[in-house]
């Protein structure tokens, strides 16, 4: 469904085989176990559809009376969230990333041999209600790509063998839990180690050095760390960390939070999956390290919807935590401090990696984000003193509290400490995680990774900087090139203009809809870029995609609208020619193509003669009487 429309009422046509009675009692166990909370909606959505399939009207009415919430509220958060569905979505839902470096690998083309195979349509249930085949933004496996979700399991390296037999499989409607175990593998694919992924440690003995510390000089630790957030915007998390300690709580009974901001939607990146696959103690270790500085009670993982398979390693991962005295009542035998972890599930929205969109999903309503201040620090989730960090900023928070802050400062450049983790993708012959400390050059990745006749780097993601050819001595810093993890890398033989206008239909797909610049400005540079790639573009195109650029940055609500356009400004200076090529003339040419807008009609009609067509220079073609 067209993110655009989830702020429009929407008429579903629900199943009506689901009665009221039925359904409330398939989901008491679950509003009950939520505590009716309606600040868990979000999480009583996900697993009342884990239920019943989808979230037919009566599931939506008896949750919505449930937790004490009107009905189209409830409805509008369903609505909002792509993985959430209001109709029948059929017993296999498949999902083809559709990432710009899946797509370099064929995704496209092999997404219509599976479509082929089982005689649907892309974005449609097929008509017997077996199965539906649509498309995803990313699936975080851009190393091992090309790749696709079904049932919310990943597969990857996909090839025409497999997607055959995935169609033979579904057809005979063999349980996902029954096709082969190695198609379901997902390789960490680390590349080079340094101080972060080579480290090894026992579960909880960073905590324990952060409690022998005391709060005062491991929050004096950090601070000469000089650690900065590694999701991007690299605000010092010293700062942050204070901050949150000494605001004042609205609520005395709340206590103060900690969010550990595990939705890596940005295309391009993965760090995240692997830190929480391979390194998960040394991430809860981090937000327990965080939890004791600030003084917080509760900690919270928001993860990205992608990376639900995920869950039950990671479930199983705090309760022997729990077991172990590393969480609940007197943590690491802290007698006046209780501390425990909690695991919220995305539901596919990447505007929800935005702090303040995230905190309004946590809480249960759409991930629209917040007008700062207040920041989060000071009122964030429920109203109360919250920091919210990447899941590698923990990480670095926990070696540091082991370590010590002057080791750490002693790593990377004085503005940016430490080391960084990047997602290498694209061109290169061993994709994969990279570890370097701050201040290694773009030209000594790309020979790392082999990467040899690349014409550019997309870092940061699509929001982030595309670098040229005579860029590739910039380093990978705060104080140069910052970025939040992605590293992809485009060949000489590839169409910058194509990848632009994939990260341009990207942002269109994700904006949240609740500002006006940015709902309508992503819409109508995807068009530009449809209508230029179509060969009837001109350089009036060009001038408005500059001329929305100018206005998404300056008038959206969030960081999504005012980067959308980053991608086509940069590719528009630096490869410039890829634009022209295809323009038809410098003259306007308007957008809207009445005689193709007439096909539907003829295609109806059976008509194809010269009076069914229309000639922009002479009219509708006159019809002999």
């Amino acid at each position: 469904m067209d993110r655009h429309a989830r702020w429009l009422p929407e008429m579903v046509v629900a199943d009506e085989c689901f009665d009221a009675t039925g359904v409330a009692a398939l989901l008491q166990p679950i509003v009950e176990r939520h505590r009716r909370d309606s600040l868990r909606l979000l999480q009583i959505l996900r697993e009342a559809q884990d239920v019943l399939g989808y979230l037919p009207r009566t599931a939506l009415t008896v949750i919505a009376d449930a937790v004490g919430l009107p009905r189209a509220r409830v409805e509008g958060v369903a609505g909002f969230y792509s993985f959430l569905h209001l109709q029948p979505v059929g017993r296999y839902r498949i999902l083809f990333s559709d990432n710009v470096t899946d797509r370099m690998l064929g995704s496209a083309e092999l997404m219509d041999r599976l479509c082929n195979r089982l005689w649907i349509e892309r974005g449609k249930v097929s008509e017997d209600g077996l199965v539906s085949v649509d498309t995803t933004s990313c699936t975080g496996m851009c190393d091992q790509g090309p790749a696709l979700l079904v049932d919310g399991r990943p597969l990857t390296r996909l090839s025409a063998e497999r997607i055959d037999r995935i169609g033979e499989l579904v057809r005979a409607q063999v349980a996902v839990s029954d096709w082969p175990r190695e198609w379901f593998l997902v390789a960490d694919n680390i590349r080079r180690r340094d101080v972060l992924l080579a480290h090894a440690s026992a579960p909880g003995e960073a905590m324990r050095a952060a409690v022998a510390r005391g709060r005062e000089r491991l929050l004096q630790e950090l601070q000469r760390s000089n650690l900065r957030g590694r999701g991007g915007a690299g605000f010092t998390t010293h700062t942050k960390w204070e901050t949150a300690r000494r605001a004042p709580c609205v609520d005395p009974q709340g206590g103060r939070y900690l969010v550990c901001n595990a939705d890596e939607g940005e295309p391009g990146t993965f760090k995240d999956r692997v830190l929480l696959a391979s390194h998960a103690d040394l991430v809860f270790d981090g937000m327990s390290v965080a939890a004791f500085a600030i003084g917080a009670a509760q900690g919270l993982l928001y993860l990205r919807g992608e990376y639900a398979w995920l869950l039950p390693a990671l479930t199983e991962n705090l309760a022997r935590r729990r077991r172990n005295g590393l969480l609940g009542v007197a943590a690491c035998g802290q007698e006046d401090w209780s501390f425990d972890i909690d695991i919220h599930l995305g539901a596919g929205a990447y505007v929800c990696g935005e702090e303040t969109a995230l905190l309004e999903s946590l809480e249960g309503r759409r991930g629209v984000p917040r007008i700062r201040p207040p920041y989060p620090a000071q009122q964030g989730y429920r109203g109360q003193p919250t920091v919210v960090n990447n899941v590698e900023t923990l990480c670095k928070a926990a070696l540091i509290a082991l370590r010590g802050g002057d080791w750490f400062a002693g790593l990377g450049t004085k503005q940016s400490t430490g080391t960084k983790l990047l997602s290498v993708a694209g061109d290169v012959e061993s994709p994969g995680i990279y570890e370097y400390p701050f201040g290694v050059a773009i030209d000594q990745v790309l020979h790392d990774c082999g990467a040899g006749n690349a014409q550019a780097v997309q870092v940061g993601g699509p929001s982030g900087s595309c670098l040229a050819l005579h860029e590739f001595r910039r380093r990978i810093a705060f104080e140069d090139v910052p970025t939040a993890g992605a590293f992809t890398v485009f060949g000489a033989h590839r169409d910058l203009f194509e990848v632009a206008r994939n990260f341009a239909h990207f942002f269109a797909y994700e904006s949240c809809g609740f500002c006006t610049p940015c709902r309508v400005g992503t819409t109508l540079v995807a068009n530009c870029m449809d209508k230029i790639a179509q060969g009837d573009g001109s350089q009036y195109d060009i001038n408005e995609i500059f001329r929305i650029h100018r206005l998404l940055h300056a008038a959206s609500h969030c960081g999504l609208g005012q980067t959308a356009c980053n991608p086509l400004f940069d590719t528009l200076n630096k490869f410039r020619p890829a634009y022209e090529r295809r323009l038809r003339s410098l003259d306007f040419a308007p957008a809207f193509d009445l005689d193709q807008s007439l096909s539907v009609a003829r295609q109806m009609t059976g008509r194809d003669d010269p009076a069914a067509h229309f000639d922009p220079a002479g009219g509708m073609q006159p019809v002999d009487r």
